[in-house]
């Protein structure tokens, strides 16, 4: 088994085509095919069903995270062999959620780039579990994810809190709530709620602050994408609960204060101790100084 070949390996499950695999590695696609049939003639078993889609087998699944760790330990390898000879180059993965309170994370990457501009930086944009998933899995180094006031990190992850913002009920201009400066949680009883999708941290945080109010929210919509949320406010459909900086450049809505309980979302950087390439750790050094001191 080569290192080659489980790079060819992991570009055509990540494709799902042996051509955009092959375009992607800048090789012929002969060549992809001939090291991926040698690959499953040593292990013994395929590792795609070639059909009209190219689909991983049971073993190629088996395979893949395996293949990835081994390619990011070498990439890692190569990456602290550089940090010794003084170059600090490399790859480093950040995730971001959205909304942020503010630029400073994403400024604290610009900075990092500037200062390191051999390394190559990848931004994903993604909901906290999702993102929380991928840095524990290793396919992401750091993330900036959102919680609510009860909610914490997993155990497996390191984390520093970067930013903290008050969550708002969004309501329509017209709607009866909108001059007012706060709202109890419990006055929301009767309303119509429109809200993300469970997939998102925010759906839980909706969820459980009602229920500590003593009811259901009456959920009469749901989407996956904050500015559709916002859209169907605008609309009068229901009212919303959301971070203050979701509301940024929304017309037509007003923003209200919620009390009993109050609630606030905390951005947090997460990262795993035990997969801190040498990138990684430069800019976590970077990000956790200049955030947490701002």
């Amino acid at each position: 088994m080569e290192l080659r070949q489980l790079e060819y390996f992991v570009a055509v499950a990540e494709e799902a085509h042996f051509t955009r695999a092959a375009q992607r590695l800048s090789i012929a696609q002969p060549a992809v095919s001939q090291q991926i049939r040698r690959l499953e003639n040593e292990l013994g078993e395929p590792l795609f069903l070639r059909d009209r889609a190219v689909t991983l087998t049971q073993a190629g699944a088996a395979l893949l995270p395996h293949a990835r760790a081994a390619l990011a330990q070498v990439a890692h390898g190569r990456e602290a062999i550089a940090a010794v000879r003084g170059l600090l180059v490399g790859h480093l993965r950040v995730g971001l959620v959205q909304p942020l309170p503010d630029r400073n994370a994403v400024q604290a990457i610009g900075q990092f780039q500037r200062q390191h501009p051999a390394i190559e930086v990848t931004v994903t944009e993604d909901q906290t579990d999702a993102l929380v998933d991928a840095t524990i899995a290793g396919t992401m180094d750091a993330a900036f994810i959102g919680l609510g006031t009860d909610q914490a990190p997993p155990p497996e992850l390191e984390s520093a809190r970067v930013a903290s913002e008050p969550a708002v009920l969004a309501v329509h201009l017209n709607h009866r709530l909108a001059a007012r400066r706060s709202v109890r949680v419990g006055e929301l009883r009767d309303e119509p709620i429109v809200t993300l999708t469970r997939a998102s941290r925010l759906r839980t945080v909706v969820e459980a602050v009602c229920q500590q109010a003593g009811f259901v929210p009456r959920i009469v919509a749901q989407t996956s994408d904050l500015n559709v949320m916002l859209a169907l406010v605008a609309e009068q459909v229901g009212v919303a609960m959301l971070p203050r900086s979701g509301l940024e450049g929304t017309a037509g809505v007003a923003a209200v204060n919620l009390t009993h309980p109050r609630v606030e979302r905390h951005i947090e950087l997460v990262w795993r101790a035990d997969h801190t390439p040498p990138a990684a750790r430069a800019f976590l050094a970077l990000a956790t100084h200049q955030l947490t001191d701002h």
